[in-house]
Parts: structure tokens; C-alpha cells; sequence
């Protein structure tokens, strides 16, 4: 009796061991999730930003969510850009952290390549591996391809070591071309593309 009771003992001992470690091991996998938006989110909350002419948004996010996974910010904006053969591009915005943290943020950027005519957009930024809220502001490689006829959809990706942003631009102009340049995200508007 004595030992059945001993061995009830070491057993509800190791038991909670057992279910303390597993706790411990699955908490950040918990974490992770809570930390980033899910692709039904991020699709209600771009519908709402771009409205009803988003055609092809679905889509759009579907393909981003394939490729790199669950954001863990975004930013909600607008910009405008113009070029012949060299250009430049202006947009602000408000930056939202899933693990906490709104701030606006600035965009410009210098471009140069085969690239003529000028666009307005609403820009809908997914943010990959933001550890906070400052990495933001420094400068993002950029390789943009755009054709812009009266609106339309298109997307790309910026990213400088492990941070990767994926700019959704609904526009209207009248844009076409191929460029390479960068955005540079800052804290204060700037008329300078540098």
C-alpha cells in the first residue's frame, strides 16, 4: 500500500513535469500566431481600405500569403508617382503592429529604368519580420513593374535581411515601365526622394 501510494506519488510528479515542459515548449508557438494577421483579416481589412474596385485583391493577398506566410504589420496609405525615364514616388501613411504600436510613417524614392507617366494610389503595405516599430524607417531596395490604365492592382516586394514588405497598390493614372530604385520609409514628410 505504501508503495502504491509512493508510486502514485512519483508518477503525478512526473506528470506535471511532463505537462509544465509542453507548456513551456508550445508558448511561443502560440505567441507567433497571436503576433501575426491572418489572411481572412488582412483580406477584410484591405477590401475595406480599397473599396469596391478592388478586383483582383483576392488574389492578390492569396499569392502574398503563399509565398511569405502571416504578416505581423501593415500600413494603410497613399502615394503618388510620376517618371520619364527618371522618377520619383511620395506617400504617407499609418503603420499598425500586431504585438502593439500605430505610428505614421513617410515614404519617398528615386527610381530610374523604362518608365514614363504618372499614377495616384492607395497603397496597402503587408509587413513581414518587423521586430519593431523603428526598423521600418531605413531605406528598401525596390525593382518595380507597373502598367497603370485608368486602375488597377499590382504588387511587389521590398526587403532588406529578414524584413520583406509587400506593396498592394490599387492606382489610377497612366503608368507603364520597369524600374529599379528604393523607398525610404522615414518619420517626417520629405520632398526629397533621397
Amino acid at each position: 500500500m505504501i508503495i502504491s501510494k509512493l508510486n502514485n506519488s512519483i508518477y503525478r510528479y512526473f506528470l506535471s513535469l511532463f505537462f509544465i515542459f509542453s507548456l513551456s515548449v508550445s508558448g511561443p508557438l502560440f505567441a507567433e500566431e497571436d503576433d501575426t494577421y491572418e489572411e481572412k483579416s488582412m483580406l477584410q481589412e484591405a477590401g475595406d481600405f480599397f473599396g469596391a474596385g478592388a478586383e483582383g485583391l483576392a488574389d492578390v493577398i492569396s499569392k502574398i500569403f503563399k509565398e511569405h506566410g502571416r504578416p505581423n504589420a501593415y500600413i494603410k496609405g497613399t502615394e503618388g508617382s510620376g517618371a520619364l525615364v527618371v522618377g520619383a514616388r511620395f506617400g504617407e501613411g499609418t503603420l499598425q503592429r500586431k504585438a502593439g504600436g500605430s505610428v505614421p510613417v513617410f515614404w519617398s524614392g528615386p527610381s530610374i529604368g523604362f518608365d514614363a507617366g504618372g499614377n495616384l494610389s492607395k497603397v496597402f503595405v503587408l509587413i513581414y519580420d518587423l521586430p519593431s516599430i523603428d526598423a521600418i524607417f531605413q531605406r528598401f531596395p525596390a525593382i518595380d513593374g507597373s502598367f497603370y490604365y485608368i486602375g488597377g492592382v499590382g504588387a511587389n516586394y521590398h526587403q532588406v535581411d529578414e524584413i520583406v514588405l509587400a506593396p498592394i497598390r490599387l492606382g489610377v493614372g497612366l503608368r507603364a515601365g520597369v524600374n529599379i530604385g528604393y523607398m525610404h520609409y522615414k518619420r517626417e514628410k520629405s520632398w526629397n526622394p533621397f
